[in-house]
């Protein structure tokens, strides 16, 4: 019990990890008088401060990223993308991760509350799940769009999207829930069978829309339909953020038995999660260098920031 409270004190691990609730009681909480993030890792930080980086990194970057889609989304919603829902949604839970961040520095260094270590293994719940799941979505609605455009036609009804995004929510709660709790055995396999089959799908989707692509072209013909070719970059651009924000801990984490205890706590575990909380900041850096015009922001600046291709006469 004692190692156990121990390690409760860590950043990540308190709150990332399924030890049983009854740790995390008021007594637990207060037990200990002089808190450290680095508890147990005084002679190996480099993962811990690492972690606190990226979490730093969310807040002043992420946040008002994520507010900026929200504004774009908000600003184009008479002309909206079939995939905005999604989009709108991932966004949100990203900025909602972010602020709970600070809550989370507050909790640590201040409230010392019980009722706050639960709020926030809650907001690591909604991340761990929320993320994978959206992005599965936007890529099956650029899956559909792209093979199947006659059934994409007849499913363009809004209500659809909004029916897919009611489940998602369903099991991120449902899932955040349970990690908040905590308790249940062998919890951690649920978010590394998610990402799994998230990667799994995004890699589907990319290599299936890859071959429509190719096979659309016609003959002594190189450019792609425009609107294929931007939706073979919204997956590629999905495909991209999965494989190096979530396959790292779904590489590293099932390996936990082959780690030293304090490497796999002061080294792989605050590492592999902070892939993830990174993902925060890139999802909505990502959206935004594809917009010509971003709400709140000057066009000169969104300009050399901007990743969007400008039209090039052809030489041909």
């Amino acid at each position: 019990m004692e190692n156990q409270l121990r390690h409760d004190t860590r950043f990540s691990y308190i709150l990332r990890s399924s030890l049983p609730s009854s740790n995390q009681t008021n007594n637990s909480v207060n037990a200990t008088h002089v808190f450290s993030v680095f508890d147990g890792c005084e002679d190996m930080v480099a993962g811990v401060v690492f972690d606190l980086a990226i979490q730093c990194f969310n807040v002043i970057i992420g946040i008002p990223a994520n507010i900026l889609v929200l504004a774009n989304l908000i600003k184009t919603r008479k002309e909206p993308s079939t995939s905005d829902i999604f989009l709108g949604c991932l966004a949100f839970m990203d900025a909602y991760f972010g602020f709970m961040t600070i809550i989370a520095f507050l909790n640590f260094y201040h409230w010392r509350s019980a009722m706050g270590w639960r709020a926030m293994k809650f907001s690591y719940g909604v991340k761990d799940t929320s993320g994978p799941l959206f992005l599965s979505c936007v890529c099956l609605d650029r899956f559909i769009a792209v093979l199947f455009p006659i059934a994409f036609g007849q499913l363009k009804d809004i209500k659809y999207r909004i029916g897919l995004t009611i489940v998602v929510l369903l099991l991120t709660f449902a899932y955040a829930s349970a990690k908040m709790i905590g308790g249940l055995p062998n919890f951690e396999k649920v978010f590394t069978g998610e990402v799994l089959f998230a990667f799994t799908w995004m890699v589907v989707c990319n290599v299936a829309i890859l071959w429509a692509l190719k096979r659309s072209r016609g003959a002594g013909k190189d450019e792609m339909n425009p609107m294929k070719r931007k939706a073979f970059k919204m997956v590629l651009s999905i495909l991209i953020i999965i494989i190096s924000n979530y396959l790292p801990p779904v590489a590293m984490f099932p390996f936990e038995d082959h780690y030293p205890r304090k490497v796999f706590i002061c080294y792989v575990q605050p590492v592999g999660f902070a892939f993830v909380n990174i993902s925060s900041t890139i999802q909505p850096l990502t959206y935004l260098s594809r917009l010509e015009k971003v709400p709140f922001l000057p066009e000169s600046c969104v300009e050399k920031l901007s990743c969007k291709e400008k039209d090039k006469p052809s030489n041909k």
